[in-house]
C-alpha cells in the first residue's frame, strides 16, 4: 500500500513539474518573454513624442512612451512624479528637446547613469528669449527637421537592428515637413522685414523663419503679470514702428491681445505653439499648417493693400 501511495505521489509531482515547465514556455512565447527583448523609448514632452512617433512608426519590438501628459505644455516648472521615475527606470532611451528646457536632467543623469539620452536640439542654435535661453526650437520648421534627423540618426546608432526602418520612416516624414518649409519660404519672400509684436517666446523662432522684424516681445504664461507701465510701453512701440500684426498664444495672451486690438487697432493672430495636443502622427503638420494659413491670410491682406 505504501508503495502504491508513493507511486501516486511521484506521478502527481511529475505532472506539476511538467505543467510548470509548459506554463513558463507559454509565457516566454507571449508578452511576458517578449518584453525582455523590447526596446523602451521615452520622450520628455509632446513635441519630442510626435517626432519620435514618426521616426519609430510601427517598428516591431520598440515601445514609445511620453513622460508628461500630452496637455502639459512646456516643461519650465515640470516636477518628476514617482510614476515618471518608474517609467524612466524601465527605459532604454530618453529623447529630450534640450536647450535647458528639461531642467530635471541632472537628477535623471544621477539616478539613471546607464540611460541613453538623445538630445534632439543639441547642435541647434538656441535663440535668446525674455529672461534667458529660448528652447522652443521646434517652432522653426527647419530646426524641427534637424531634430527629426538627429532622433533618427541616434536611434539607429543605439538600435542598429532597425536602422533601415528608422531611416525610411524619417525620410517619409521629412518629405512632408519639406512641403511645409517650402510654403513658409514662399510667404517669407513677401513679408520679410514686416514689424510684429510677439506675446510668447515660441514665436521668436517663427519670426526668424519668416524674417519678421520683432518690434516688441513679451513671454506670457500663467505666472507673468503685466504692469500698466509695460502695457503703455508696448503700445508706444507699436505706434512708433507701425505694427499691424501681433502674434499670441490664446491661453495666456488673450487679455493683452484684446487690449492691444482696442487701443492700437492691431490684428492679433492666435497661433498654436505646438507643445500640447493629441497623440497623432500628423499633429505637428496639422498645427503648423493652420499657423501658416493664418499668417498667409493676415499678411496677404496687408500685401494686397
Amino acid at each position: 500500500m505504501k508503495r502504491k501511495y508513493g507511486f501516486l505521489c511521484g506521478m502527481l509531482l511529475g505532472i506539476l513539474f511538467v505543467s510548470a515547465g509548459l506554463t513558463a514556455w507559454y509565457v516566454s512565447r507571449t508578452d511576458g518573454g517578449g518584453n525582455e527583448q523590447e526596446l523602451t523609448v521615452v520622450t520628455s514632452f509632446y513635441p519630442m513624442y510626435i517626432a519620435a512617433m514618426n521616426v519609430i512608426g510601427d517598428t516591431e519590438g520598440v515601445r514609445l512612451s511620453n513622460l508628461s501628459e500630452p496637455q502639459t505644455g512646456c516643461l519650465h516648472d515640470f516636477q518628476l512624479t514617482p510614476e515618471d521615475m518608474k517609467l524612466l527606470s524601465g527605459a532604454d532611451i530618453f529623447i529630450i528637446n534640450g536647450g535647458g528646457l528639461e531642467s530635471f536632467m541632472e537628477d535623471i543623469a544621477a539616478d539613471y547613469p546607464k540611460l541613453s539620452v538623445i538630445e534632439a536640439g543639441k547642435d541647434l542654435a538656441i535663440l535668446p528669449g525674455e529672461g534667458g535661453e529660448n528652447a522652443h526650437v521646434w517652432m522653426s520648421v527647419s530646426a524641427y527637421r534637424k531634430q527629426v534627423a538627429a532622433i533618427a540618426e541616434m536611434l539607429s546608432e543605439l538600435d542598429p537592428a532597425h536602422e533601415a526602418q528608422y531611416a525610411r520612416n524619417a525620410d517619409n516624414y521629412q518629405k512632408k515637413l519639406a512641403a511645409l518649409e517650402k510654403r513658409q519660404e514662399a510667404l517669407a519672400k513677401q513679408i520679410k522685414g514686416t514689424p510684429v509684436v510677439l506675446l510668447h517666446d515660441a514665436f521668436v523662432y517663427l519670426a526668424d523663419d519668416y524674417g519678421l522684424a520683432v518690434s516688441a516681445e513679451m513671454n506670457l504664461d500663467e505666472e507673468r503679470q503685466i504692469s500698466a507701465g509695460e502695457a503703455a510701453e508696448m503700445l508706444a512701440q507699436i505706434r512708433a514702428d507701425g505694427v499691424q500684426q501681433v502674434l499670441a498664444e490664446e491661453s495666456y495672451g488673450k487679455d493683452l491681445g484684446e487690449m492691444l486690438e482696442t487701443e492700437a487697432g492691431v490684428q492679433v493672430l492666435y497661433l498654436d505653439v505646438l507643445n500640447r495636443g493629441v497623440y497623432d502622427a500628423d499633429s505637428y503638420l496639422d498645427g503648423m499648417q493652420r499657423n501658416i494659413t493664418l499668417l498667409e491670410e493676415a499678411f496677404g491682406e496687408k500685401q494686397g493693400e
